[in-house]
């Protein structure tokens, strides 16, 4: 008779990933407050928030008065399983209520110099989450370039960075727990429309590049954004941190972008080359 040897029996890795997956969701989700839920990344946090499983909050604000649309978003998040929380910025001890209810505030106030304009409103926030003295993490609103890097923007656009500065100070001086999200370029504002200022939609006949169109950024769908945002809320590596969202495949130059609509489209746009200084020029008006 031939003996065999004793041996361990190994849990199959399919076994173990599955373990782990179900320690993971039995570990308490921090419970997640977003103001501005209505906007164009607001809107999009909430529902990856409430897809990841935190109880997830959202400020309705009576500032909203007779926006039928926002209203109707936010009825929808409730709806999905979120709270609405009524607070408002003129009223700090709301504010501070509100902040009291979670563990996470993350703002999503639009900070673009072509639309509403209202980073500053964030030092209210800021007031709000230092009294209450409860939060594990507030994600300010970035979700663009990262501002640290920017010194060097011209206006407009560069009061946004300057603001989301003074905001960062704020937040850092009050030693809040923080964690700064840079994902770069939304794509729906860059790529079908090839890059091409002052338009949304893409270019039919001609398409201006600017320089040698060489240059790369990172392009970001939104909704991607969303999610890794609200993964980092209880990764304790992002803590204090800046996470910088930008995948390989996701780094592209105008050139490239050209080159795959022209290949979607089967035809070669007509190419007008701007360079760095008529581009500066144009920009001083």
């Amino acid at each position: 008779m031939i003996s065999h040897p004793p041996y361990t029996y190994r849990k199959p890795l399919d076994a173990i990933v599955e373990a782990k997956r179900g320690e993971e969701e039995k570990m308490e989700k921090s419970k997640v407050l977003v103001v501005g839920g209505t906007g164009y990344i607001g809107r999009r946090i909430v529902k990856a928030s409430l897809a990841q499983g935190h109880p997830t909050f959202v400020i309705q604000r009576p500032e909203i008065g007779l926006d039928i649309d926002k209203l109707q978003i936010l009825l929808s998040f409730k709806a999905e399983g979120a709270t609405l929380v009524e607070a408002s910025f003129a009223d700090h001890k709301s504010l501070v209520e509100a902040v009291k209810k979670v563990d996470v505030v993350i703002c999503t106030m639009s900070g673009v110099h072509f639309r509403s304009h209202n980073l500053l409103m964030q030092l209210k926030l800021v007031e709000a989450i230092k009294e209450a003295g409860n939060i594990k993490r507030f994600l300010p609103s970035e979700f663009g370039m990262d501002p640290a890097r920017m010194g060097d923007a011209l206006e407009p656009g560069r009061v946004t960075f300057d603001e989301k500065m003074v905001v960062r100070k704020a937040i850092e001086e009050a030693n809040i727990p923080h964690t700064y999200v840079s994902s770069n370029c939304f794509a729906a504002y860059f790529v079908p429309n090839c890059s091409q200022l002052g338009t949304l939609t893409p270019p039919k006949e001609k398409v201006y590049l600017y320089g040698d169109g060489n240059v790369k950024a990172v392009f970001m769908d939104e909704d991607d954004v969303a999610a890794y945002t609200i993964k980092t809320v209880d990764d304790p590596r992002t803590l204090n941190k800046t996470v910088y969202i930008r995948p390989l495949e996701n780094i592209l130059s105008q050139g490239q972008i050209i080159e795959m609509w022209e290949k979607l489209t089967g035809k070669e746009l007509d190419k007008s080359i701007i360079s760095a200084e008529d581009f500066l020029a144009s920009m001083k008006g």
